[in-house]
Parts: structure tokens; C-alpha cells; sequence
């Protein structure tokens, strides 16, 4: 499995395995979701993506339980986020969903999921969405200080646009190493709307949340889309999943796929994509379909 350097401590594998719909499974059991991380492990997936949020702010500790006597902590890397308040679990007295990139917000967060995760640290602390409210002084001095701290090995955004990135960059020294974007064949706009380009330029590895489309690329609404893919999946002995997700691989922006599912079965076969060849032309077939029409 080839591996992106985020800075001289960290590095994650190409495809990671995304924890936000951990909470919904009917099996919430340690041995159930150490089987799921073993299933990665085996296949050289050594990511785990997690937030605080996620399953109502309960997959943290869905985690830390599987991690709790094991070995596991030690073979993989935890990625995490923080600053959305939502009105469910531990904030269910909060009045409306909000932001919160204060420096106590922030270091409280964090030493709750290191509580919850059972951990001294994560890999990559990200924030999670652009705090309207943010001051960046704050935010920026206070991620340095979780640095600082070794409680966490790097920092990076979620869902952050080039100003939003610049202006909390501006107030760190410590360099942002990512930004986690929507990304799919579905949502391919950040090709060609400046979203990607600032990434490249700066020679950061995007990773991409919801690389399928939340599941509505395989919808009848994009038949035409599902066809193409299942036709070049054939010749490569894999479904259509691999090749939307291998289409994201094929870019030269070194894009690391977030992978959801509870599904063992499925689990099993995320490593399916890089069985698949993709060339320019094919590339741009599948471009132009999800586009609806050739490219200019």
C-alpha cells in the first residue's frame, strides 16, 4: 500500500478507512470492529478516520474500546476533527448546531478524545468545518500548543477553502498538512474551481470524504455513470466501487480516499482499487459522463 508523508513524523495510508457510520452498525462489539480494523490492516490500510462528532459523539469510544488491550494503537494511525457542537450526546443542551475554534473548546475536545480513544495522542488533529466565528490568533496558537504538547503529531482542516486555509495557516507555526474535502465523481467541481489546484501548489495530499457519492453514484438516477463503471470494472476483475475509487487515485494530486462502510464484506475489498489501471482517456470518460457532456 503506498503511503503519504504528511511531514517527518506522520504518514497515512493511500486509502484510510472512515469511522463516521461506526455507531450505526447492529455490532458495536470490540471483536466485531477489531475485525474491521484487522480487515484493513490486512490489506495495508492503516488509517483510521474519526471524529468527535461522529455517531452522536460515541465512535471515539466505539474505537478506544477495540483498542483497549490490544496492540492496535501501536499499527495504526488516528486521525480525528473537532469544533462542531450539535445539539445530540454530550452537547444535547446546545440551542442550535455551531462552531467553536476557541483555545478552550479546542484543548478540551481534544483531551476527550484522547480519553475516549484511550490514547496519549492522534496522528492528525483536524478541524472540521470554517468557524465564521474563528479568531485566528487563538485557533492557530492553540493548535500549536496540542502540538507542542504531543497530543497530536500534525494538524489539518476539513472542508476549508484557500482563505479560510490561509488565514489560519497565517497564524500558525506549525504548517497545516492536509484538508479533507467532499470528493467523487459526484462532487467534482474542486477540479476546476481552484480547490485542488491551491492543494498542489502547495504540495499537500488532499483526502477525500464521501469518495462515493454517499452511495447515490450507484443510484438508477446516474445509470449511465454506474454502467461505464461497471463495464471498465470488468476488465479489471473488481465492481464499480473500485473504479469511482480508483478514478480518484489516478489524479496527480496524491487524493487519499476516506472508505465508509460497516460491512466486512465490503471492508475486504476497499483494496480492490488499486487493482485498477486507469488511463487518461478512461479517466476522462468517466469525467465527461459525470459532467453530462464533453469536456469544453
Amino acid at each position: 500500500m503506498e503511503r503519504i508523508s504528511l511531514n517527518s513524523d506522520v504518514s497515512l495510508s493511500r486509502l484510510i478507512y472512515g469511522m463516521w457510520r461506526i455507531g450505526d452498525d447492529s455490532d458495536t462489539s470490540t471483536s466485531h470492529v477489531q475485525a474491521k480494523i484487522e480487515s484493513c490492516l490486512s490489506q495495508g490500510i492503516t488509517t483510521m478516520d474519526q471524529a468527535d462528532i461522529y455517531g452522536g459523539y460515541e465512535a471515539e469510544e466505539i474505537l478506544g474500546n477495540a483498542l483497549q488491550g490490544t496492540n492496535l494503537r501501536e499499527k495504526i494511525e488516528i486521525v480525528t476533527k473537532c469544533d462542531i457542537l450539535a445539539p445530540v450526546g454530550r452537547y444535547s443542551d446546545a440551542k442550535v448546531k455551531y462552531y467553536d475554534t476557541s483555545r478552550a473548546h479546542l484543548l478540551a475536545s481534544v483531551e476527550h478524545s484522547l480519553r475516549l480513544m484511550g490514547t496519549d495522542y492522534v496522528d492528525l488533529l483536524l478541524i472540521h468545518r470554517p468557524d465564521p466565528m474563528m479568531d485566528a490568533e487563538e485557533t492557530g496558537a492553540a493548535l500549536d500548543e496540542v502540538v507542542a504538547s504531543g497530543k497530536a503529531k500534525s494538524i489539518g482542516v476539513s472542508n476549508f477553502k484557500l482563505h479560510d486555509w490561509t488565514l489560519l495557516q497565517s497564524a500558525m507555526s506549525s504548517p497545516l498538512v492536509t484538508n479533507q474535502i467532499e470528493l467523487s465523481l459526484l462532487a467534482h467541481e474542486v477540479f476546476t474551481n481552484g480547490d485542488l489546484a491551491y492543494l498542489q501548489e502547495r504540495k499537500v495530499a488532499p483526502m477525500a470524504w464521501s469518495p462515493l457519492g454517499g452511495g447515490s453514484l450507484f443510484s438508477q438516477d446516474n445509470k449511465v455513470l454506474l454502467d461505464a463503471l461497471k463495464e471498465i470494472g470488468e476488465s479489471s476483475g473488481v465492481d464499480e466501487t473500485a473504479v469511482a475509487v480508483a478514478w480518484l487515485l489516478a489524479h496527480p494530486a496524491k487524493i487519499m480516499p476516506v472508505m465508509g462502510t460497516n460491512s466486512l464484506a465490503r471492508i475486504s475489498k476497499i483494496s480492490d482499487a488499486l487493482k485498477v489501471t486507469m488511463d487518461r482517456e478512461t479517466w476522462f470518460e468517466l469525467y465527461s459522463i459525470a459532467l453530462g457532456s464533453e469536456v469544453p
